[in-house]
C-alpha cells in the first residue's frame, strides 16, 4: 500500500497537477474519522501520512503526570520514560496508537479520497485551464468510446468528451487516433464535476481552421461575415475585406488553393465555398450560386423564389438539396428554386385559363398591357391579337413566331399581374 500511495502521489502531482500536500491532507482528514472508530481509550488523535514513504501513523497526545487520573489524556512518568527516555513531567507526549488492521482501512479510505480528490482536481483544472479557451482548437488522442460512438479524448491533464452528434457521420476513428476539435463549452456534470465538450461539426470549427491558415483573418483585415455548414458535406462562407487592395476570397483560397486545401484535408475532403459577402440578401444569393444566372426572382419576408435554367437547376439544389438549404441559411431566408421549363409550363397553363373566364376586361379593345412597350403592343395588334383573351389563347411557341422579339414570360407575367390587381 505504501509504495502504491507514493506512486499515486507522483502521478497526481505530475500528470494531473494536484499538489502532494493537498492529496495527503485529504487522505489524513478521511483517515481521522476511520481512526476515531478504530482506536478506543484515547482522547484526541491525529493521522499522519509520510509524503516520501507513504507510511501511515495514528497518534494521540497525553500529558506526563505522576498519577494518572484520566487514562485518555494522561500517561504516567514511568510509562513515558519507557517510550521517550528524556521526557519530563508536564510535557505532552505524542504516542503511536495505529491499529493492527489499519492498513486495510487506510487503503479503502485512501482510494475513496483519491477518487474524490481526482474528480475535484480535474474540475479545478478544467475551470482554470479550459473555461477561457472556449472557441479554440485543441489536439488530443482518442482514449475510448462510450455510449456508442461518443468519444473520450485525452487532452493531457483531462479527458474531454466528443459526443457522436458533434462530429460528422462521414468521419470514423479508432482508439489511439490523433484528433483536432473545437472547444465548444465547459459544463457542470450531475456528479459535481466539470467536463470539456468538443465538436468537429460546428461551423466555427471551420472558421478557426481558416484563421490558422489565413493571417489576414487573424489580424481582422478579412472577416468571415457568415458561415453555414452541413458537417461532412459542404460549408459556405461569406467573407469581406477592410482593405480594398485585398481580395477576401482569393486570400482565403490561397495561391493555387494552398490555404483552403489544408482546411479541406482536415475536414476529410468536405466541400467549401468561399464567396464575397453582401449586405443585400439578393446580392449575397447571386454570389452564392455564381456563375448560375437567375432568370426570375421573387422575394418576400420569409422566402426567395428563383427560376434558373434546367441545366443550372441541379447545381443550385445540390445533392439531397444540401446546396439550396445552405444558401437559404446563408441569406436567412428559405430558398425555393424552379426549373425554367417547369415555370414556363405553369405560366402558360395559368395564362390559358383566362381564356375561359367571363370578364369584360379580357375582351376590351384596343389591347392594353401595363408596363409594356408600345412597339410590342403594336406588333401584337398587327398579328391579330387585339384583346387580352386572344393573347391568352395563343400558344407560346406560336406567339414568338407571330410577334418576333416578344418574350412570352415577360408578357405573361404582366398580364397575370394586371388581372390579379383588378381582382384585388
Amino acid at each position: 500500500m505504501n509504495k502504491d500511495l507514493v506512486a499515486i502521489f507522483d502521478y497526481l502531482e505530475k500528470e494531473k497537477g494536484i499538489k502532494r500536500e493537498v492529496i495527503i491532507g485529504a487522505i489524513e482528514d478521511s483517515l481521522l474519522a476511520a481512526a476515531r472508530k478504530s482506536v478506543k481509550g484515547v482522547g484526541k488523535i491525529s493521522v499522519q501520512v509520510m509524503p516520501k514513504t507513504g507510511e501511515i501513523e495514528v497518534y494521540t497526545q497525553k500529558q506526563i503526570v505522576e498519577k494518572v487520573e484520566n487514562e485518555e489524556d494522561e500517561i504516567s512518568l514511568e510509562e513515558a520514560l519507557e517510550l521517550t527516555p528524556d521526557c519530563q513531567l508536564g510535557q505532552c507526549l505524542e504516542i503511536s496508537v495505529t491499529p493492527k488492521d489499519f492498513g486495510r482501512i487506510a487503503a479503502q479510505a485512501a482510494r475513496q479520497v483519491i477518487s474524490q480528490k481526482l474528480k475535484s482536481a480535474e474540475k479545478d483544472v478544467i475551470h482554470e485551464e479550459y473555461r477561457h479557451r472556449v472557441g479554440e482548437i485543441l489536439s488530443g488522442t482518442v482514449k475510448r468510446f462510450i455510449r456508442g460512438k461518443t468519444m473520450l479524448v485525452d487532452l493531457g491533464k483531462v479527458q474531454a468528451i466528443l459526443p457522436d452528434r458533434n462530429y460528422p457521420k462521414t468521419e470514423h476513428y479508432q482508439v489511439g487516433d490523433r484528433i483536432q476539435a473545437y472547444l465548444l463549452e465547459v459544463r457542470e456534470t450531475e456528479g459535481g464535476g466539470a467536463e470539456v465538450v468538443l465538436t468537429r461539426s460546428h461551423p466555427e470549427f471551420v472558421q478557426e481552421l481558416f484563421s490558422q491558415e489565413v493571417p489576414e483573418l487573424a489580424d481582422k483585415t478579412i472577416v468571415i461575415e457568415k458561415i453555414v455548414r452541413e458537417a461532412g458535406y459542404r460549408t459556405k462562407m461569406a467573407v469581406t475585406s477592410f482593405d480594398s487592395k485585398i481580395d477576401p476570397v482569393g486570400t482565403c483560397v490561397g495561391v493555387r488553393g494552398s490555404r483552403i486545401k489544408n482546411v479541406i484535408r482536415e475536414l476529410n475532403n468536405e466541400k467549401i465555398d468561399v464567396i464575397p459577402f453582401s449586405e443585400d440578401p439578393i446580392g449575397l444569393l447571386q454570389n452564392a450560386i455564381s456563375p448560375v444566372e437567375i432568370k426570375r426572382i421573387k422575394e418576400n419576408d420569409e422566402k426567395i423564389s428563383i427560376i434558373v435554367s434546367d441545366d443550372d437547376y441541379p447545381t443550385v439544389i445540390g445533392k439531397k438539396g444540401i446546396n439550396a438549404r445552405l444558401t437559404g441559411r446563408l441569406i436567412d431566408k428559405e430558398l425555393e428554386a424552379q426549373k425554367l421549363s417547369e415555370y414556363q409550363k405553369l405560366t402558360a397553363v395559368k395564362l390559358k385559363a383566362y381564356e375561359e373566364i367571363e370578364d369584360p376586361e379580357l375582351d376590351k379593345e384596343p389591347l392594353e398591357i401595363e408596363d409594356t412597350s408600345p412597339l410590342i403592343i403594336e406588333g401584337l395588334i398587327a398579328a391579330g391579337l387585339t384583346s387580352l383573351r386572344k393573347v391568352c389563347a395563343m400558344p407560346p411557341e406560336n406567339l414568338a413566331l407571330k410577334v418576333p422579339g416578344v418574350n412570352f414570360l415577360d408578357l405573361a407575367e404582366k398580364i397575370i399581374d394586371q388581372m390579379e390587381k383588378k381582382k384585388g
